[in-house]
């Protein structure tokens, strides 16, 4: 799980997010946000009073960073997030380890590393800055129960052990999918304990299998089945949500499989990807027939839809058919 080490992020911070666990990840960087802004920020709006800026960090540049961690004129307070860490220009390391020994005091930075040792010999530099670090690390299988006990109270609910443990039978291991769930099951239980039986009420042991079922189907292309699947899930009552985490969470994977390196080892590969190993197999099935075209069109497709059905949009079904769709017509794509 997340595991901090240092004070709460605050402006004058170098800020090291590290691990495969993506979920785990996104959550440290919308806290390290939200601790600078208190709630109130505005992404690239140089009107508000804390300014966020998004980058990857095979973007950056020497100008681009001295003029984002460098006095401003429109904003006092600023959040810059450079993610895959791991893709900085060769050029820039020696910049940004500078930076981190005497960063501005009106900016936060936020360098995310997916992990895997590309990028290490910075990763490591950083840490002798004493830099704050948050690793985002996947708990383990038998952990997943303790995981959605945390979640429901964070959402001002409760649970005991055994409706814990249900809700991981139920929905699976993605975290994203399990987040979703403790957030639909507190929000729609009342104010009351969420039970095992609310459980099966909502998601009757089959979440697991249809949800994964519609984004497995998709991503191989297959549109009539992965049609079916979508409305036999829908028709059993799993969460809109779970099935965009689920699709979600298919892509990614895939899309980190896709740009690794070739000839690495098992176990590093998967770490690079951030799935188990015997998972390997299946995304080398899975990646024959995408493109890198292909896959930003799908990964967009399915941020759209995760969108819609979290209220953008006033038919949920229309929204993952449509998702469905896009998906299974990127397959193949150049």
């Amino acid at each position: 799980m997340a595991a901090r080490k240092g004070s709460a992020p605050k402006l004058g911070d170098v800020l090291l997010v590290t691990g495969a666990e993506s979920f785990l990840a996104d959550r440290a960087v919308r806290s390290a946000i939200a601790a600078v802004s208190k709630g109130n920020v505005a992404v690239s709006k140089s009107n508000s009073e804390v300014e966020v800026t998004d980058l990857d960090a095979s973007t950056l540049d020497v100008g681009v960073f001295a003029e984002l961690t460098g006095p401003s004129l429109f904003a006092t307070e600023r959040v810059l997030v450079l993610r895959a860490l791991e893709n900085l220009p060769s050029e820039m390391a020696a910049h940004l380890i500078e930076y981190a020994g005497a960063p501005s005091d009106d900016v936060l930075v936020v360098l995310v590393h997916s992990g895997g040792q590309k990028g290490k010999g910075v990763l490591d530099k950083l840490r002798k800055a004493s830099v704050n670090e948050v690793v985002a690390t996947a708990p383990k299988a038998w952990e997943l129960p303790q995981f959605v006990a945390g979640e429901i109270r964070l959402l001002g609910g409760s649970v005991d052990e055994g409706a814990a443990s249900a809700l991981v039978d139920a929905v699976g291991h993605d975290l994203r999918a399990l987040a979703g769930a403790c957030s639909q099951l507190v929000s729609d239980s009342g104010g009351q304990a969420v039970t095992a039986e609310l459980i099966g009420q909502y998601f009757g042991g089959r979440a697991e299998v249809t949800s994964f079922a519609v984004a497995d189907a998709a991503i191989a292309g297959r549109t009539e089945p992965a049609l079916e699947q979508l409305r036999w899930a829908l028709d059993c009552g799993v969460a809109p949500v779970l099935v965009t985490s689920a699709m979600a969470g298919g892509l990614r994977g895939l899309a980190k499989y896709a740009s690794a390196s070739g000839g690495m080892r098992d176990a590093d590969l998967a770490r690079e990807v951030g799935v188990p190993p015997w998972k390997l197999k299946q995304l080398k099935q899975q990646s024959r027939g995408w493109t890198p075209g292909g896959l930003a069109a799908a990964i967009k497709a399915v941020a759209q839809a995760d969108a819609d059905v979290k209220g953008a949009s006033g038919d949920v079904g229309y929204a993952l058919e449509r998702m469905v769709l896009t998906v299974t017509r990127a397959h193949g794509r150049r």
